[in-house]
């Protein structure tokens, strides 16, 4: 094995380093600082979270469908065009927590939403899931959501691999309209 000019093995990043070199990790940095508050807000309660937010203020240039125990919303920092979430009106952070029917109509408008997604933009595949907890990687921990973000063969090209950067195609409220319309349709 061998090591750099501080005798650091390769892979490992040089503990005398400064932090924020990016030659550390070899990655680029594109700031978002517009982002930091949506992902650290310190108020917890369903007050300052921006899921609540949406729905107690009618989001509706990104709210798709309203539903009885849980709405869909498009993610406002989408890793594709399309990623939606579902979200229960509940705000909490434990699915364990959540009423059967609260659960049985995120799963049908997961459903839902798919069905519209395949109808009006035609993806490959999906990624659905949940990430509960900070740790599983939730932005917003306190209120749980399932993504529903559409693929297509390809859509992971180097941008994000290798320059850590996505590349969106799609305004947002060009993606709520092409949406809207086969999600209403996707009964």
């Amino acid at each position: 094995m061998t090591s750099d000019s501080h005798g650091t093995p390769p892979g490992r990043p040089d503990p005398d380093a400064d932090p924020l070199d990016p030659r550390i990790d070899r990655f680029d940095r594109l700031w978002t600082p517009w982002r930091l508050e949506y992902v650290t807000d310190p108020d917890s309660s369903s007050n300052g979270c921006p899921f609540c937010l949406a729905d107690e203020h009618g989001d509706d240039e990104r709210v798709i469908h309203r539903g009885e125990h849980a709405f869909v919303l498009l993610n406002a920092y989408p890793y594709n065009p399309g990623h939606a979430m579902v979200i229960p009106y509940t705000h909490t952070d434990d699915y364990a927590a959540l009423s059967h029917d609260e659960v049985t109509e995120i799963a049908a408008l997961t459903q839902r939403t798919i069905r519209a997604l395949k109808a009006a933009a035609g993806p490959h595949a999906f990624n659905v899931g949940m990430n509960l907890g900070t740790v599983a990687g939730a932005g917003i921990a306190d209120h749980l959501h399932q993504h529903v973000v559409p693929r297509w063969g390809g859509d992971t090209n180097f941008m994000p691999v290798i320059g850590q950067t996505r590349v969106l195609p799609q305004l947002m409220a060009d993606t709520y309209a092409m949406l809207k319309p086969a999600f209403d349709a996707a009964e």
